[in-house]
């Protein structure tokens, strides 16, 4: 964790500021770029230099232990024409003193209300200076402060309004980031905190006045403040303690010790830690079908450690139920076997239910197959139980009548939004070898939805520079994001399923959803989740609510906006989904209606379909 010191002040002695902070174990200093006294007069050019000198650290110390603040008195959207000029060259010239020294990061005064001259130069600043982040200062809640900030309170609502106005007007510059400041006044809807988790919060700012002390003498934060900060330490901003000490070197030292105390009460589960690599990272969806999974990729699934035991646990109540002891040996079908784990896990539900079974494996992928039949040959039990089948699922009874029909058909071809890796398709054509009154498992499966606020996401989109992106669902686990409203279901399919006429199933679907935000927000776009029912009450679900808690096989499903809309403080979203199906392929497209309507993304899977 890089845990850093604003005095609040001039550091008219860098050098001694910044080793008896490094003393005290901060690892960076906050130092203006500009002496506070100092006001730059194009009108009368000074002799003598603005600030320090370069020389006074090497470039390494310059970018690692050294972040900048402008100026508080640039009045960039003053009214008097005279002090905005001033302020705009006094910026300009700031911020390029910041990048001759390759800050990291340059910290920006809170915004006044009128921030529209602010944020052409902050845009500039953004594209002039890309290797360095600008960190707009932002309290939680408005208790006071200084006169710019107050000027953002009046006209433009809360700090993150305030924010808001000021990045749509940069275009969401990706090197534009928040510095939040944790006030002693917080929140009273913890949602106003979870809102700022979908914002790209670089840093988190924490005056010394906030701080309380314990019986020993030492800082301590309140147990709301301890969650706060909690919450947003899992997003690893750069924590800033604000503020003068009397001790200086050993004040510090406790403040910053107690915070690396706190960080260390955070432990990490065994899910984030295999997680933590993929957050926020867009991934396209596999598409198992279509193409051959790699060895690699069956590893790393197999090692989930809840769905098998789901799986397993289904299979056994399964047999328990259809199959009392002494009737005939029941056979089981696992289509899409891959490297067997699902015929490893009805194997072991069979000795736990006390049942003999007969099992068929069948895969279309070869070099899978080529795995099974070792098993067959290298594992006793599957060796007398298991025949293993190469094929396509939905090809084997024409070409060769299966030789028996199954009790129970398992699958595994759930993905993301639950139907996107085709299951539908492929197990109407499977379930031709389900015994009449057999069990599917899975039996069903519900896809979920709800509006997100990522700007993380959106730009990570944005940077491709092209439209199909914007029309591509992306897999990724999200964790710089605040989803705006719960999540509703959307789509829903059941096995084995026919259609009332006869005919085969008919797997396209739309949806129309509405919502309500509680709290206003920068929608950009939608992330989707799956709740599936194996077999009774036993379940797997990437769904909030219904959680598999552990399961990591699949990550949500992130569908962009190529537009981010804004919500209002309890205003209405609603969103049209489309599940569409040809011979050849599918593909989803989806829409904004309210709070304005957008472009229907991926028209006729021009940017992204699903091979059949």
């Amino acid at each position: 964790m890089s845990i850093g010191i604003d005095t609040g002040g001039s550091t008219p002695h860098l050098h001694a500021s910044l080793s008896h902070a490094l003393h005290a174990g901060a690892k960076f200093l906050v130092a203006p770029l500009i002496h506070p006294r100092y006001r730059r007069d194009h009108r009368r050019p000074r002799a003598e230099p603005t600030t320090r000198s370069d020389l006074l650290l090497s470039s390494e110390q310059w970018a690692a232990q050294v972040v900048g603040k402008l100026s508080p008195w640039l009045s960039l959207d003053s009214p008097h024409a005279a002090v905005r000029r001033r302020a705009e060259e006094a910026f300009k010239a700031e911020v390029g003193w910041g990048a001759h020294l390759s800050l990291s990061a340059i910290l920006v005064a809170p915004p006044a209300a009128a921030c529209v001259n602010l944020a052409r130069h902050l845009q500039w600043a953004c594209l002039a200076a890309p290797h360095c982040q600008f960190l707009v200062r932002l309290r939680m809640c408005a208790d006071g402060g200084d006169e710019a900030e107050g000027e953002a309170e009046e006209g433009g609502g809360t700090a993150w309004a305030a924010w808001n106005r000021l990045r749509s007007l940069c275009e969401m510059a990706p090197n534009l980031g928040v510095a939040l400041e944790v006030t002693a006044d917080l929140p009273d809807d913890a949602a106003e905190v979870a809102r700022w988790c979908g914002e790209p919060v670089k840093a988190v700012l924490l005056p010394t006045s906030i701080f309380l002390t314990n019986k020993k003498g030492y800082p301590t934060l309140s147990r709301r403040h301890q969650a706060v900060l909690a919450q947003l330490l899992r997003y690893r901003p750069r924590l800033i303690v604000v503020g003068r000490h009397d001790d200086h070197a050993e004040g510090l030292s406790a403040h910053i010790n107690y915070l690396l105390f706190l960080a260390s009460k955070q432990p990490e589960s065994e899910t984030e830690r295999m997680e933590r690599p993929y957050y926020d990272y867009l991934q396209a969806p596999l598409q198992p079908l279509q193409d051959n999974l790699e060895s690699q990729t069956y590893e790393t699934f197999e090692k989930d450690p809840v769905k098998y035991k789901q799986y397993q646990e289904a299979t056994r109540r399964a047999l328990v139920d259809l199959h009392p002891p002494g009737s005939p040996t029941p056979v089981v079908m696992v289509v899409g076997a891959g490297r067997g784990p699902l015929v490893a896990a009805a194997l072991a539900a069979a000795r736990e239910a006390g049942r003999r079974i007969q099992v068929y494996a069948l895969d279309k992928n070869v070099n899978a197959v080529v795995t099974l039949q070792n098993r067959c040959r290298s594992e006793p039990e599957w060796a007398e139980c298991v025949t293993v089948v190469s094929s396509d699922m939905r090809e084997w009874q024409r070409h060769e009548a299966a030789p028996v029909k199954a009790d129970i058909l398992i699958s595994e071809l759930l993905g993301s939004w639950g139907d996107n890796e085709l299951s539908p398709e492929c197990l109407d054509g499977a379930q031709l070898y389900l015994k009449e009154g057999g069990i599917s498992i899975p039996c069903d499966y519900t896809s979920y939805v709800s509006p997100l606020s990522s700007a993380k996401l959106w730009n990570e989109v944005k940077n491709w520079r092209e439209l199909a992106k914007f029309e591509t669902p992306f897999v990724v686990a999200v964790h710089n994001g605040f989803p705006v409203a719960p999540c509703k279901p959307c789509f829903y399919f059941s096995h084995p399923h026919k259609e009332a006429d006869g005919g085969p199933p008919d797997n396209s679907r739309y949806k129309a959803m509405e919502w309500q935000c509680p709290l206003g927000a920068l929608i950009h776009g939608f992330i989707g989740y799956f709740h599936s029912t194996l077999y009774k009450d036993v379940i797997i679900s990437t769904e909030p609510s219904t959680l598999s808690v552990g399961m990591f096989s699949w990550f949500p499903l992130y569908m962009p906006l190529r537009h981010p809309v804004l919500v209002a403080d309890g205003g209405r979203v609603q969103a049209h989904f489309w599940r569409n199906v040809s011979r050849q392929k599918v593909w989803y497209e989806w829409a904004l209606s309210e709070p304005c309507a957008s472009p229907i993304h991926n028209p006729n899977g021009r940017s992204y379909h699903i091979g059949l």
